[in-house]
């Protein structure tokens, strides 16, 4: 039986691969024309989110702050949740000055479950709907991964980046059913592009990427739209503190704004992805296509830079989070 398996198997490998190589030469011109369509379908009929209520995860500041701006914009009402609370107050001021008929400010920890079904309860109990979640709540904790020395760091990064976004997303859905609403992840470039120093953020990205598309399947039928964001390196708390400019200031970045902004336009859209800036894009051929590369430039980038950039900083850096959640 074992030697019939291997021959079937033997056959497939030779097989396969040049069948899928004639099928994509056949196919792939007419699936350019069908995105070309819809493309230009979804732009002729983006969403207009005008009153629709948005629920945006760390709102305080960064990309979440820019994001629920450019909702005010399109006078959409908002739910800003953040563990920062107290940041969360200059944020809500200006999302009314923007244009937002409503607007309330929630202070959550996302990591816990508890924190998560609370928002997304007085969210609706405030709104009575909820039309779209952006889970953008994240963190950072950039360390060589050898010189580790406590993963219980690196244990809050996975509730948070991971868990924190399963949570909300897991409460939400009985409300976005009924508004066929959209749920808009920040996941990351570096979630399918191996970055040096950010082994456990990476993984946390990769599995947002893997978790929303195979949610996105499970739950097609709904009518739920699923947005994944990888962006590149964006202006915020992450990259502008003065270690991470040691570390990462020779890489280019996009400001939070302009992130914010594509994200909204992509979500209302409906598109499956949006990646901004649009040249991220070309790091993903690179990586599929010349993998061996793509590790000999981290490599010799990281060899480079590591002589002179610091080997750990967070982002948010800790004085942005509250004393109780710190590690250490």
């Amino acid at each position: 039986m074992a030697n019939h398996i291997d021959v079937i198997t033997n056959i497939m490998n030779v097989i396969v691969p040049p069948l899928m190589l004639i099928v994509l030469l056949l196919v792939y011109p007419l699936y350019l024309i069908y995105k070309f369509i819809n493309f230009i379908t979804r732009l002729l009929t983006s969403e207009n989110v005008a009153g629709k209520v948005v629920l945006v995860t760390g709102a305080a500041a960064g990309i979440g702050e820019q994001i629920s701006y450019e909702y005010a914009r399109r006078k959409a009402r908002l739910v800003l949740v953040d563990v920062r609370g107290d940041h969360l107050g200059r944020v809500v001021e200006n999302v009314r000055s923007f244009g937002s008929p409503d607007v309330i400010a929630i202070t959550a920890d996302v990591s816990k479950e508890e924190d998560c079904k609370k928002f997304v309860d007085e969210a609706i109990k405030h709104f009575h709907r909820l039309d779209h979640l952006v889970n953008n709540a994240g963190l950072a904790r950039v360390k060589l991964f050898e010189e580790i020395q406590n993963f219980s760091d690196f244990s809050y990064l996975l509730d948070v980046n991971l868990w924190g976004v399963a949570y909300g997303t897991y409460y939400a859905i009985p409300h976005l059913r009924k508004t066929k609403g959209k749920i808009i992840v920040m996941a990351s470039s570096v979630g399918w592009y191996p970055f040096p120093r950010f082994s456990f953020y990476n993984a946390s990205k990769a599995a947002l990427i893997t978790f929303y598309e195979t949610l996105r399947t499970e739950i097609g039928n709904s009518n739920i739209g699923i947005t994944i964001v990888t962006q590149g390196l964006v202006k915020s708390a992450l990259s502008q503190n003065e270690p991470a400019k040691a570390a990462l200031g020779w890489i280019p970045m996009v400001s939070a704004e302009k992130c914010g902004k594509a994200i909204v336009k992509g979500a209302c859209r409906g598109d499956m992805y949006v990646v901004e800036p649009s040249w991220v894009n070309s790091l993903y051929a690179l990586k599929v296509m010349c993998p061996d590369l793509v590790e000999f430039c981290n490599r010799f980038l990281f060899i480079t830079s590591e002589k002179t950039a610091p080997h750990t900083f967070d982002a948010p850096p800790k004085s942005f989070i509250p004393t109780e959640l710190k590690s250490d």
